[in-house]
C-alpha cells in the first residue's frame, strides 16, 4: 500500500521553488526520494532551497515571464536528470490591482506567469511523458478560482483559467498516462500572503471562515501533493483539490 505514494527515482520539476508553497513542494518531493529541479528567478534563494533539500536536486534560475526563453528553460530543466515525469507549477504573481486600476502590464504578466507558462512548459514535456506512458502535471489553483476577492480581478481570472486549463490538459493527455490536476490552497503563510498574515484580525477572520477553524500550515500541502504526484492518483485527473480547510465549503 505504501508503494502507491512512492515517488522515489522519479524526476520532478517545481517552478516557484525559491519560496512559499513551491519551495515546500520541492522539498517534500526531494525528501520523498524524487530527483527535483527547482526553478525560480532568485538564484540565491534557489541555492538556499537546494542546501535545505539535500542530494539529487538541481536549480535553474530563469525569468519564466519571458516566453521566448521557455524552450531554453525546458532544456535546462531536463539537463540534470532527464525530462521530468512530475511537473509542479507553483510560480505565480498577484499584482492586487483593483478593477479600475488594472494596467495592461499588470494584466499581461499575471496571465503569463499564472496561466500561459503552466500550459507551454507542460506542452514541452508531454512528449517524453507520453513515451514513458506516465506523467503527473500539478497546477496551483486558488480560492479565487471559486470566489471573487477585492483587488483580485487579474489574479482571479488567471486562477479561474487554471481550473479550466487543468481539465483541458486532462482531456488532451490522460489517455497517454499523463494525469493533470490542481491544488487549490486556502490561506497559507507565504510571501504572497504576507499582508494577510501581518494583520491579526484579518487572519483570524479567514481562519473562522474555514470548517476546520484555522489557516493552513505549510506541511498541510504535503499529503495532497504526494497523492497527486504518485500512482495513488492514477484514476484522478482533471480535478481541482481544494486544500483550504473547508473555506470554500461554507
Amino acid at each position: 500500500m505504501n508503494g502507491l505514494f512512492d515517488v522515489s527515482g522519479k524526476v520532478a520539476c517545481v517552478t516557484g521553488a525559491s519560496s512559499g508553497l513551491g519551495r515546500r513542494a520541492a522539498t517534500v518531493l526531494a525528501q520523498a526520494g524524487a530527483r527535483v529541479v527547482g526553478v525560480a528567478r532568485r538564484a540565491a534563494d534557489l541555492e538556499a532551497w537546494r542546501a535545505e533539500a539535500g542530494t539529487d536536486t538541481a536549480c535553474v534560475s530563469a525569468d519564466l515571464s519571458d516566453r521566448a526563453q521557455l524552450s531554453e528553460v525546458a532544456a535546462q530543466i531536463a539537463a540534470p536528470f532527464g525530462s521530468p515525469q512530475i511537473l509542479v507549477h507553483a510560480a505565480g504573481i498577484n499584482t492586487r490591482q483593483v478593477a479600475d486600476q488594472v494596467t495592461p502590464e499588470g494584466w499581461d504578466i499575471t496571465m503569463t506567469l499564472n496561466l500561459t507558462v503552466p500550459f507551454f512548459l507542460s506542452q514541452a514535456f508531454v512528449p517524453a511523458m507520453r513515451d514513458q506512458g506516465w506523467g503527473r502535471i500539478i497546477t496551483f489553483a486558488s480560492l479565487q478560482s471559486e470566489r471573487a476577492f477585492p483587488g483580485g480581478i487579474a489574479y482571479g481570472a488567471s486562477k479561474g483559467g487554471i481550473s479550466q486549463l487543468t481539465r483541458a490538459m486532462a482531456e488532451a493527455w490522460s489517455r497517454d498516462g499523463i494525469n493533470a490536476n490542481a491544488i487549490g490552497p486556502g490561506f497559507f503563510p507565504t510571501e504572497l500572503t504576507a499582508a494577510v498574515f501581518g494583520d491579526d484580525d484579518r487572519a483570524a477572520r479567514n481562519a473562522a471562515q474555514t470548517c476546520i477553524g484555522r489557516n493552513g500550515n505549510l506541511d498541510d500541502i504535503d499529503g495532497p501533493l504526494l497523492f497527486l504526484s504518485s500512482d495513488a492518483s492514477r484514476f484522478v485527473t482533471g480535478q481541482v483539490l481544494m486544500v483550504d480547510g473547508g473555506f470554500t465549503a461554507k
